[in-house]
């Protein structure tokens, strides 16, 4: 039996992934939810506003970025068989998603890490098409 020949595009930030995967027998989108709440604050809940330095609840942000993580490997466990992967998205979410797909020794599958703006399904389905078809 062959199998279907795979490529994906994520557009990802903090907040949620949009995985559009592309095979021979067509294309499907599918969207993750992190559930992460935002990034911790200064220990008091203030924000400085003078030069200094403000230590940051480390347990607060090892708990924040553990639960990035779990997201992240939320988002690589939909795209098993990709063999190309296109990553995209506003922030540094994308940055951290494709440093976490090398370390899971599939990183020679990320073919780009882009910039974009907040984007529908629809357009991030387009983008993804456009990208593969070049």
């Amino acid at each position: 039996m062959k199998t279907a020949r795979s490529m994906a595009g994520v557009w990802i930030d903090h907040s949620r992934a949009v995985i559009a995967t592309l095979t021979d027998r067509g294309e499907k989108t599918m969207q993750i939810l992190s559930h992460v709440d935002r990034q911790p604050r200064r220990i008091d809940g203030q924000v400085s506003r003078t030069v200094e330095p403000v230590a940051i609840d480390d347990k607060a942000m090892r708990s924040y970025h553990a639960h990035l993580n779990k997201y992240y490997d939320k988002v690589i466990a939909a795209f098993p068989r990709a063999g190309s992967v296109l990553i995209f998205g506003p922030g540094m979410a994308k940055q951290e998603l494709a440093a976490r797909i090398g370390k899971k020794r599939f990183s020679g599958r990320v073919v780009g890490v882009e910039t974009t703006d907040k984007m529908t399904e629809r357009q991030i389905t387009a983008r993804v098409r456009r990208h593969f078809a070049a």
